[in-house]
């Protein structure tokens, strides 16, 4: 039932937002003649990358957006702490410092013309330079950032939620509610989830070590879960669609799997049992199977939680390029669009859920691999080959 509520409740929330939007482009000149065009490419880009504030929607020319702070070091002028909304969006440097974006360049086009001899810009767009003597961008001088950004910032909040969540959570099974009584409140919603997580993945994959690696898949399942549901909300950052972030879960997940290697794993990749004639093909292959299982969790999870965003924005910009020909074709199609948006983000509510699972899952059988003996899967009762999803 909560489930169920929290679903209709980001589909009304997304809606929404998605009906409002054609009014807000439309004040912004999107669509009268002589007003900026739309740029899909730009949008869908500016939607999925990182940046220095929340930005919510843009009425007329004012943007409401939550701005984060801003910490900064040089060798030259030590740590600098403000919040990003001194820059106004880039358009005005502050103490020193200049944001790179679009209406900085609007204004500096020689900056936006200085360009590599491969013809790439010499600045990147939506990047902090310190300013020269002369007050314009350095190439040269140093700048270290350490700010808050969109995905630092939403999971930290992820991190504060999970710590809350499963605190709470734990105090109520430490007062013996759900274990001498019934599960009580979110507990309960929990309660299912918790326990398929330790015997359909720990279980299944781990056999009697499970109890050892439960905490860490626990971990990356619902971490993974809360950052897929918070991206949803429309405003906020797609943390799982960020390629660092899921190279960093990846990454855990290889140490975690070398850790947990034995003698006989090690044999199987430099002594595997085949023909002498095969050894010398197979072994290369073993070597790079140890690098390709963590990269594989990165780019799956990367992957799926970052096309579902796409195309939901493809379908919203085919309202407005459908408008730049026709102004009744872009109102005639919008309900369609509309709807096939909606639908993408009902999917991906059950893809949050999904990928969640499916790194964990992976993750178990990696790690289920590298501690099995040398017969087999003896070690892992049930334990059979991953079926890749």
């Amino acid at each position: 039932m909560l489930v169920r509520s929290v679903k209709s409740l980001l589909v009304a929330v997304f809606s929404l937002s998605i009906i409002i939007s054609p009014l807000l482009v439309k004040a912004e000149g999107g669509g009268e003649p002589g007003g900026e065009k739309l740029n899909p490419a730009k949008l869908i880009i500016e939607h999925v990358s990182d940046g220095h504030e929340f930005h919510f929607v843009t009425i007329g020319n004012t943007p409401v957006s939550l701005s984060l702070p801003v910490i900064l070091y040089s060798p030259e002028k030590g740590f600098t702490a403000f919040m990003s909304s001194a820059f106004h969006h880039g358009a005005e440097p502050h103490e020193g410092y200049v944001w790179i974006t679009e209406e900085y360049l609007k204004e500096h086009k020689e900056i936006e013309e200085e360009k590599d001899e491969q013809g790439k810009p010499l600045f990147k767009n939506d990047k902090i330079y310190a300013l020269d003597a002369e007050g314009k961008p350095s190439l040269t001088a140093k700048v270290y950032d350490f700010s808050l950004t969109r995905n630092t910032t939403q999971m930290l909040i992820s991190v504060i939620l999970l710590i809350l969540i499963m605190s709470s959570v734990a105090k109520k099974y430490k007062k013996g509610i759900g274990e001498t009584s019934a599960p009580k409140g979110f507990q309960n919603a929990l309660e299912p989830i918790i326990t398929f997580v330790r015997d359909d993945v720990g279980k299944a994959n781990l056999g009697h070590s499970y109890e050892k690696y439960t905490p860490l898949l626990l971990t990356i399942f619902f971490f993974i879960l809360i950052n897929n549901l918070i991206g949803l909300i429309p405003g906020s950052a797609n943390v799982t669609g960020n390629i660092g972030f899921t190279a960093m879960l990846g990454l855990i997940a290889f140490l975690v799997i070398m850790f947990s290697t034995n003698k006989h794993y090690w044999a199987h990749i430099f002594n595997p049992p085949v023909p002498g004639g095969v050894k010398p093909i197979l072994i290369p292959v073993e070597i790079l199977g140890i690098f390709t299982k963590p990269f594989a969790l990165i780019i799956r999870l990367f992957a799926n939680m970052i096309s579902g965003h796409v195309i939901i924005l493809a379908f919203i910009c085919l309202i407005f390029i459908f408008g730049a020909m026709n102004t009744a074709l872009g109102w005639g199609t919008s309900p369609f669009f509309i709807l096939l948006a909606v639908f993408i983000y009902v999917i991906e509510i059950l893809v949050a859920f999904l990928q969640a699972y499916i790194f964990a899952n992976l993750a178990a059988v990696f790690i289920g691999q590298a501690f099995e003996n040398g017969h087999g899967h003896e070690d892992v009762p049930g334990h059979s080959d991953p079926v890749v999803i």
